[in-house]
């Protein structure tokens, strides 16, 4: 099974802010076309990004899906080719268990920076970067048997099993 959801309202009101409104009206990501690879990711408010500036965007968003899967977040390439828009990260990179996490729920975030001459805005409900849903291969002699504690960052702070 894989699908997204939205975070608890709980989480939002820790990472976001308190709209009750704005927390029932956003959508959750969804792809473009038939042949479209990716769910786009929508902006739940106006982002302005000066040049040079890095942004730190929360989605909203979790996800669930296998286990021998991950999910890829790109830039949408259209704001990168228009406003030279890059992921700090250049692709994020979301394992399974990052799902419910103990520290955020498996809230995603998007970390922009514009390396353009000019501020852009994305604004509120425009698409701004998607997620691509990958199986992955193991080696044949793997024996990770750690598990996730915590969330962003958390895969070097794990239980040992």
């Amino acid at each position: 099974m894989r699908k997204f959801e939205k975070i608890s309202f709980e989480q939002f009101k820790k990472d976001i802010n308190d709209d009750i409104d704005l927390y029932n009206s956003y959508r959750l990501p969804k792809r473009a076309t038939k042949y479209s690879a990716g769910y786009d990711f929508f902006a739940l408010f106006d982002i302005k990004i000066k040049p040079g500036e890095i942004v730190k965007i929360p989605t909203g968003y979790k996800a669930v899906f296998n286990t021998d899967e991950a999910l890829l977040i790109l830039m949408r390439s259209s704001l990168g080719f228009k406003y030279n828009l890059r992921l700090t990260n250049q692709v994020g990179l979301i394992e399974s268990d990052y799902y419910n996490n103990e520290s955020n729920e498996g809230h995603m975030w998007v970390s922009i920076q514009n390396e353009g001459k000019e501020e852009v805005t994305i604004k509120k409900d425009t698409a701004y970067s998607q997620g691509v849903f990958i199986n992955f291969l193991l080696i044949d002699d793997d024996n990770a048997t750690a598990i996730r504690k915590g969330g962003f960052g958390s895969t070097d702070r794990r239980d040992k099993k």
